[in-house]
């Protein structure tokens, strides 16, 4: 890699694009960065959903890291292609996704697999299946705590507990809530509504605890609360974009220190205009859920203003008298990376100890072989 940029790369002659670039030397560092935030690193449970990639999970697993958390089916059998200890499913898994979940549990057995339930009806599914497949499947009451799209509302949610408690073939390891509404750049609103949410979880918890004997385990939040809930909680954290970090992050949330560590080379591909630069960067290649200005910032080309994309180009307002020509190659920042990645097959990995891999995203679609 060429030292007057951290992003540039030496040779370009045979790199597609666009191509995803995954920098592994500052995904070490933000692993690093990830353990100094906290004094009790059993207390992680990072999520994958952000880079999909066995490689990177590997990365995680060598640095100590047991406990994973990922979304899909695809995700929790990449992982338990890792021999990752412990996995989360933090999804309600329904219709043949209970028997894919049963599939994983045997084919895996040195990966201990637990999922999510809010409703008594689904917890009910599961335990059939998983006594007719003589098994038993670990389960996390899922609390809504504000973002109102799954989970069950707290005030209710120790009767589900009891209920659940009850079914054979379900073991109920605690609670688990995503707090993914509270997004504030702010860090002293973040810490109000995330307090607020850890009473909650903490009353909860002291009620089972109270029934039951046993305190039950509580995994809670994501990237934008994980450094309130490591002050404010003994909880277990669930960090995922810090891995890769994005444009979208890097600027809401100042008091976190991640790097950026993937980006995305496209290449100019026609000057349609005098003022006007195309390049092969259309929304097939960059998350295009955000608005057309909050997709893509270029690092070597900062003062790039999109103008219209489509789905294998993006046009960008140059100025005139540019100097930018076919060919020419730009490195950009995705504002959300997290579903950047899911675009690509595979990432190119660049590191200053070795020669450049291809690492597959392997997890990027629904299925892989289960």
């Amino acid at each position: 890699m060429n030292k007057s940029n951290w992003y540039e790369l030496e040779d370009l002659t045979n790199i597609n694009s666009p191509g995803l670039i995954f920098y592994e030397d500052r995904i070490q560092e933000n692993i690093k960065i990830l353990l100094s935030m906290i004094a009790d690193k059993s207390r992680l449970r990072p999520h994958v959903k952000t880079h999909k990639s066995a490689e990177v999970t590997k990365l995680l697993l060598a640095a100590g890291l047991q406990q994973l958390k990922c979304a899909t089916i695809a995700e929790a059998e990449m992982l338990g292609k890792c021999e990752a200890p412990d996995v989360l499913l933090a999804y309600q898994p329904v219709g043949p996704n209970i028997t894919r979940l049963m599939v994983l549990k045997e084919r895996f057995p040195k990966t201990s697999f637990s999922c999510l339930v809010d409703n008594q009806e689904t917890a009910s599914s599961i335990a059939t299946v998983a006594k007719q497949e003589n098994t038993t499947v670990q389960v996390f009451i899922d609390i809504n705590v504000g973002m109102n799209r799954t989970g069950i509302v707290p005030d209710k949610a120790f009767k589900l507990y009891e209920e659940v408690c009850s079914l054979e073939g379900l073991k109920v390891l605690g609670l688990h809530a995503y707090d993914g509404h509270i997004h504030e750049s702010e860090y002293n609103i973040r810490q109000e509504k995330v307090k607020e949410i850890i009473k909650v979880l903490q009353d909860l918890s002291q009620q089972i605890e109270h029934q039951f004997q046993q305190k039950p385990k509580v995994i809670a939040g994501g990237t934008p609360s994980f450094p309130i809930y490591t002050e404010a909680s003994d909880f277990e954290c669930s960090p995922g974009t810090f891995a890769l970090w994005d444009y979208g992050y890097q600027q809401a949330f100042g008091e976190q220190h991640f790097l950026p560590a993937a980006l995305v080379l496209s290449r100019i591909v026609s000057l349609p205009e005098k003022n006007l630069i195309c390049t092969d960067l259309g929304h097939k290649a960059v998350s295009a859920e955000n608005s057309l200005l909050k997709r893509i910032t270029f690092l070597n080309a900062e003062n790039l203003i999109p103008v219209s994309q489509s789905e294998e180009h993006l046009v960008l307002d140059a100025g005139e008298n540019h100097g930018y020509k076919v060919g020419d190659v730009l490195y950009g920042l995705p504002h959300h990376v997290c579903p950047t990645v899911a675009l690509y097959d595979d990432a190119l990995s660049v590191s200053s100890e070795r020669p450049p891999e291809i690492w597959p995203i392997i997890s990027r679609k629904r299925k892989d072989t289960i």
